[in-house]
């Protein structure tokens, strides 16, 4: 029945077009998407498991409540003024994961 109009009561009814079809099926997306927007829980994933994603997707936003940044897998990462440090955030079976971000490289005096 595509393309095709349906009559009822000497009204034209046509299935939904394409851009509706992809309208309703879009909107469910993005707010599906919205929980990952916020950051991957660092708490959820063993520690190996977290460092095993950061290699894999090159950089993770973790949303901790007492880190909210993103990791990375190496300072290609960062942007040309920043340099990786580490820390640590808490995963599944280590309150201390070691993982990579990027930091602003200290100025140095004199220097413009």
């Amino acid at each position: 029945m595509a393309g095709r109009a349906v009559v009822a009561r000497g009204e034209r009814i046509y299935p939904p077009s394409l851009k509706y079809l992809t309208f309703v099926v879009a909107i469910p997306m993005i707010f599906a998407s919205s929980g990952f927007a916020a950051g991957v829980d660092s708490r959820a994933y063993t520690c190996a498991g977290l460092q095993a994603l950061v290699a894999a997707k090159g950089f993770v936003f973790i949303g901790n409540p007492e880190f909210q940044d993103f990791v990375v897998a190496g300072e290609y990462y960062c942007s040309g003024n920043e340099r990786v440090d580490l820390r640590s955030v808490a995963a599944s079976d280590n309150p201390q994961c070691p993982v990579q971000y990027c930091v602003t490289r200290p100025s140095v005096e004199g220097q413009t």
